[in-house]
């Protein structure tokens, strides 16, 4: 679904991303893990249209999105979590999914006046919409909450919801599980997994904690210094040499080598 060739991004004189090529699958659910500063975010931002990159190429389903930007890629399907605006505060959580989908009828002057029967049609239409996003994301009990008084994680589920209330074909998820409980982290996963299932999204997931990508993901990418280092199954990548080298540094990797063999 989504062809990374050989891209590279530079600040400078500094390669954040320095030949990455990668593929996701569509219908896949693909981690992109690696140190700090490996590259992820950047390649993610390159890829949803935040930054132009210096050279290299992207392609969806075949066709070249190189550069597009991302309103343009919002209308073609491919979303990053940050992209949908934070949620407004003030709103509850019901209204805030129907913020999100545009070209109501609503929204020119001509149709405002003359047809506010269809107008009144495609309101009743989203606010059917939000509920069945609330029940499949179990947060109907705080549909009349202030989004201001969620926790993070439920923020989180928030803007998942989001995502489902334009039908996205791809998303990007950068750090989901930050400032998650593991309650809610693993809440945020099932909904993740049920969307991929039962409505065929791709997801492409930045995440550092392990556990999560290994429940969740596969394959799993490996970035370190710009380049895409390693990829395959999460059993795989935990017992890469090379893996294990970029996360630990050789000589702590050693160090934990040897003290398992005495």
């Amino acid at each position: 679904m989504i062809r990374v060739e050989n891209l590279h991004k530079h600040f400078g004189g500094f390669h954040a991303v320095d030949g990455a090529s990668l593929d996701i699958a569509k219908g896949s659910i693909t981690g992109l893990i690696g140190p700090n500063g490996a590259g992820k975010s950047t390649l993610f931002n390159v890829i949803a249209g935040v930054h132009k990159p210096t050279s290299g190429r992207v392609t969806m389903a075949g066709e070249d999105i190189t550069g597009l930007k991302p309103h343009e890629l919002f209308h073609k399907g491919l979303l990053r979590t940050f992209q949908i605006a934070h949620e407004f505060p003030t709103m509850t959580v019901r209204e805030n999914l129907m913020m999100v989908p545009s070209g109501q009828s609503g929204e020119t002057l001509w149709n405002a006046w003359f047809g506010r029967g269809r107008i009144a049609e495609e309101e009743a239409a989203l606010l059917k919409k939000a509920d069945e996003v609330l029940d499949f994301l179990t947060i109907s009990h705080l549909k009349d909450e202030r989004a201001g008084n969620l926790s993070g994680g439920q923020k989180k589920l928030l803007e998942l919801g989001r995502t489902m209330m334009v039908e996205a074909k791809i998303v990007f998820l950068d750090e989901v599980g930050a400032g998650v409980n593991r309650t809610l982290l693993n809440t945020i996963g099932d909904a993740i997994v049920r969307l991929n299932k039962e409505r065929g999204y791709t997801f492409c997931v930045i995440e550092h904690d392990m556990d999560f990508i290994g429940r969740l993901c596969d394959p799993v990418i490996v970035m370190a210094e710009g380049k895409v280092l390693a990829e395959g199954s999460p059993a795989t990548i935990m017992q890469n040499e090379a893996v294990i080298e970029a996360y630990l540094g050789r000589g702590l990797k050693n160090k934990i080598k040897a003290e398992a063999q005495q």
